[in-house]
């Protein structure tokens, strides 16, 4: 028997907006910095084609699941629709500064072709371990105001609303998993969940590697200082790897789940900052 963890009075609430439509993207958009605009960059590429697999993997085992989970489900797919047309959006505009990333993107084409044909519970188990990265990667970027310091504010915005919708939706390709492996033992769950994450953290930050030393390469920036700032990004300042690592341990624990940490609070507070942001200066003052 399974137990739900998600807060019964949880809200997932797509937010349809749009960002940067109809203006420029400067080349190296956060900050100024060569290194941390390659980082993101290279994880929007995966976004589209990323995230309708993420929908696909899911719906493939909402037959059945509970009447709460099946609301979220559908809460979910919408989020994560309006993220995928957004980062297309912005990757476009990462090509009109002049980068060419077609062969990043079909890196992530390659990587989805070998997903089909294998059992559905198996892509299902790769989208609730990358959506438990998505999740503690959007509490960074809500939590640290450093992490988008100096960025273009109008970026700064997609990137926290995508953030506060991953955490919104964290727990809802684990609580599918949890219904899809309800016959499962305990250690079965355990043991294949586990290994998946460590299969696709492994893939995870080798793509990453890889995308950003192809992006930068296109700066000119290659050769063994370019690894060494990678690694000084990754695990020195802001250690855009090293401070995800407690949170990532935390999915091998017995009785994980995502909804352990709520986190809430930084949706309110995303939420918050960003009304104040687009209400009119007149609203403001009133």
């Amino acid at each position: 028997m399974t137990q739900d963890k998600t807060p019964t009075n949880l809200t997932i609430t797509p937010r349809d907006r749009r960002f940067g439509r109809g203006s420029a993207q400067t080349r190296w958009w956060l900050g100024g910095d060569p290194i941390a605009t390659a980082f993101y960059n290279a994880l929007s590429v995966t976004f589209p084609r990323g995230e309708a697999f993420f929908v696909e993997s899911v719906r493939a085992h909402r037959d059945g699941v509970p009447p709460k989970l099946e609301k979220e489900i559908n809460a979910f797919i919408k989020q994560e629709v309006n993220h995928s047309r957004e980062h297309v959006s912005f990757n476009k505009r990462v090509t009109e500064a002049g980068y060419q990333i077609k062969h990043l993107e079909q890196v992530v084409i390659d990587s989805l072709e070998m997903t089909k044909g294998r059992p559905q519970i198996l892509n299902l188990a790769v989208t609730m371990a990358l959506e438990h990265y998505t999740a503690i990667m959007a509490q960074q970027m809500l939590a640290d105001d450093r992490v988008f310091k100096g960025a273009d504010p109008e970026l700064v915005r997609m990137w926290r609303w995508h953030a506060m919708e991953e955490i919104e939706h964290k727990g809802v390709a684990y609580d599918t998993w949890l219904h899809a492996t309800k016959g499962w033992s305990r250690w079965k769950r355990w043991k294949v969940k586990s290994l998946m994450m460590l299969l696709v953290s492994k893939n995870f930050w080798i793509n990453r590697l890889k995308g950003m030393a192809y992006l930068l390469k296109q700066d000119g920036i290659e050769g063994t200082g370019m690894w060494l700032r990678i690694a000084w990004f990754l695990l020195g300042k802001p250690g855009a790897l090293r401070r995800l690592l407690p949170a990532w341990s935390a999915f091998f624990l017995p009785g994980f789940h995502p909804w352990n940490h709520d986190d809430r609070k930084l949706i309110a507070l995303a939420e918050s900052d960003y009304q104040a942001a687009i209400m009119p200066k007149a609203a403001v003052a009133a």
